[in-house]
């Protein structure tokens, strides 16, 4: 039994989630998206990852464009942390297409000039 805070909407319902054999029970969730939210944490939890990427003079902030298992984060550091930005980029100009392989994007979260 694993007691979870639902973080999709402002509510914050306070959850009871049990692996089950038929899947995960889920109590106290006041909406459907509580559920799916407490299903999903205890079979393939997920996070947009946030960090930063190098550029010449500066980092650069950047996101995952969606949500990325969890287990992977520390790979997909070692990724980020290889990576080397050397042009301008505006918010959501890719900056690694793919990075986990399933079809998520790195993207920029903030706009950055290269100099000339």
């Amino acid at each position: 039994m694993r007691e979870l805070i639902c973080i999709e909407c402002p509510r914050g319902c306070r959850l009871l989630a049990e692996k089950t054999e038929n899947g995960v029970n889920v109590t106290g969730n006041f909406c459907p998206k509580g559920k799916a939210y407490a299903q999903a944490e205890l079979t393939e939890p997920r996070r947009v990852l946030t960090s930063t990427v190098r550029a010449k003079d500066c980092m650069v902030p950047v996101k995952t464009d969606r949500p990325v298992k969890k287990e992977l984060i520390f790979a997909l550091m070692q990724k980020i942390r290889g990576a080397k930005l050397l042009k301008n980029a505006e918010i959501g100009d890719i900056i690694i297409e793919n990075i986990d392989g399933e079809g998520t994007n790195l993207v920029a979260a903030a706009p950055y000039t290269a100099e000339k």
